[in-house]
């Protein structure tokens, strides 16, 4: 049973955070064994305790090349008002604006398939960011007075 407790949330099964950002990176590797600069190369950082887990991609050339980053999948689970489960996962890329980011939310609901919608972030973040969203040019308007 999930419950909130202070800052700290109690999830059903810790393994929403850990296995689902496994799944995601399972699903990147299987679309994209190698990325065109050079093999993955990602980082984790999880804490299960305010419920948020971050997968880091990037790539290296070689061995003795830097990391280059590319982006990352930020998931956060965490209860809704009617004490329903919720995943979010922000899936951003470094090499474009901060605003090309995409966010995607998973309700834990009765048939949901976890290792679909895994594969579904990996195909987004893969797909790269939305094309860019133009205003409306709009010019003054003059008013009669």
């Amino acid at each position: 049973m999930r419950r909130c407790t202070g800052q700290s949330i109690t999830l059903p099964m810790p393994f929403r955070i850990l296995s689902f950002l496994s799944e995601i990176e399972n699903a990147l590797q299987s679309e994209a064994p190698a990325h065109t600069l050079g093999p993955w190369s990602n980082g984790r950082i999880i804490n299960y305790q305010s419920g948020l887990a971050r997968l880091s991609l990037g790539v290296k050339a070689d061995a003795t090349a830097p990391l280059r980053p590319l982006g990352s999948i930020l998931l956060q689970a965490f209860d809704l008002a009617d004490h329903s489960f919720c995943l979010k996962a922000n899936i951003s890329w470094t090499e474009k604006d901060a605003g090309s980011e995409i966010v995607h939310a998973i309700y834990d609901k009765p048939g949901v398939d976890w290792v679909g919608e895994a594969r579904q972030i990996a195909a987004k973040w893969l797909a790269g960011p939305p094309a860019e969203k133009f205003e409306d040019a709009q010019e003054p308007i003059a008013v009669a007075g």
